[in-house]
This record gives structure tokens, C-alpha cells and sequence, in this order.
């Protein structure tokens, strides 16, 4: 078996690539993240006998690019295809939902209606639903940049995309707003590495991630 830890830390530390722009995944600043990616990274490091490092971006095409591009030995991204050619997943650790914001008297009331002519959907560049209704969406047109909500608000689009948990609050936060409570995909976080690492250290993250689940340590995490 291969020395995993000379495998994926070969700089003696534990580089994880954190995305502060999901706040469900990871919240707190680049000096003091926090949440659960900040705490399965110290996790892991624990269990290498590694010193961690955190190298934190506010957004998931950062992220991504950080992994690809060696400034990063671990990331936490959704699973897809347009970067599973580059980065080998472990199972997901935690699945989350997108889902559009609209109007509140808009008349796109399903997930279908958003997909029409004419209609403009506001997503974050790189996100997990940006590479996804990039592959899926038809008839509509997509907007992008530094969040979807801001980009469908500041530009008076008829659709924003984005992860439900701060949709929701977006939305109590703006009464003329509503969501469209149907998600439009599932996004499937799991824990990443470059695919030219070892299949033994690929296989040492999966099982890591397995155990964390089955003991309650992502709930608890989470729940924190």
C-alpha cells in the first residue's frame, strides 16, 4: 500500500481548498474559517498526523482551480462532471438542493416555467448549478456572475438561482420576492483530490468519509 500521507500532503502539510461562498459548507473568514469542510479537513490532517492549512476562496471555480493548479491537496466541491475529469470524489458527504427565486408576482410557478423563452436566470460563475443548467436549460437564457441572487435583483431578471438555504433567508429578507420551492437539481457535495493521486489514497478518502458519516461526525458538524 502506498504511504498516503506522503501521497496527498507531500509538502508535510495538509492543504485543503475551502469555498467560503457556501455558507452552509463553510462560514468565518480566510484567517478563522469554520464548518463542516473546515472541521472534515482538520479531520483528516488528524488522523495523517499533518499539520492543515486553509486556502479559502469565495467561490467554487476558485476552489476548483486551486486544486488543479497545486496550490491545494484536498477540496470540497459538488460533484460533476465537467470537473470529475480532473478530480477524483469521494462519496457525498452531505447533498443540498438548488432552487430559483422569482418575483413575487412573477407567473414562472415550477421549475419548467423557468426554462422558456425569454426568461433570464441569474447563477453564480462556476457553481455546481451554473455547470448544471449550462448542460440542461433549453429555452432559457443564463446570466452570470458574483452571486445569482444579486445578478437576477440588480439586473431585473426573471429568475435567480442559488443553494436553498440562503435563498430562503434572501427571500425573508425581500417581501417582494418569492421561491420556487421545487429544487431544480441536487448538488452533491463530497471531498476532492487530483485524480492522478494514488487509487490507494483515493480509496483511504472514501472510506474516511464513509466512517465520518456513520458516526454522526458530518450531522454534528453540520448541526454546529
Amino acid at each position: 500500500m502506498t504511504n498516503v500521507r506522503d501521497d496527498l500532503a507531500p509538502t508535510g502539510v495538509l492543504r485543503a481548498s475551502i469555498n467560503l461562498g457556501n455558507p452552509v459548507l463553510a462560514q468565518g473568514t480566510p484567517d478563522e474559517p469554520r464548518g463542516v469542510t473546515v472541521d472534515i479537513a482538520r479531520e483528516i490532517a488528524r488522523r495523517l498526523d499533518v499539520p492543515v492549512e486553509f486556502v479559502c476562496f469565495d467561490a467554487a471555480r476558485k476552489s476548483f482551480e486551486a486544486m488543479v493548479t497545486g496550490q491545494a491537496d484536498l477540496c470540497f466541491l459538488a460533484v460533476d462532471p465537467a470537473r470529475a475529469d480532473q478530480v477524483a470524489f469521494t462519496e457525498p458527504y452531505v447533498v443540498i438542493e438548488g432552487v430559483y427565486v422569482v418575483g413575487k408576482d412573477s407567473a414562472l410557478t415550477t421549475v419548467a416555467d423557468v426554462d422558456g423563452p425569454g426568461i433570464r436566470i441569474g447563477v453564480k460563475e462556476g457553481s455546481a448549478y451554473d455547470l448544471h443548467l449550462s448542460r440542461t436549460v433549453q429555452q432559457a437564457t443564463i446570466v452570470r456572475g458574483a452571486e445569482g441572487v444579486d445578478v437576477f435583483v440588480d439586473q431585473g431578471l426573471e429568475a435567480g438561482a442559488g443553494i436553498r438555504e440562503p435563498v430562503t433567508q434572501f427571500v425573508a429578507e425581500h417581501p417582494d420576492l418569492r421561491m420556487i420551492d421545487d429544487p431544480f437539481m441536487e448538488i452533491r457535495q463530497a471531498v476532492g483530490t487530483l485524480k492522478t493521486r494514488h487509487p490507494d489514497t483515493v480509496a483511504y478518502l472514501y472510506g474516511v468519509v464513509e466512517e465520518l458519516k456513520e458516526s454522526g461526525f458530518i450531522a454534528q458538524a453540520l448541526a454546529r
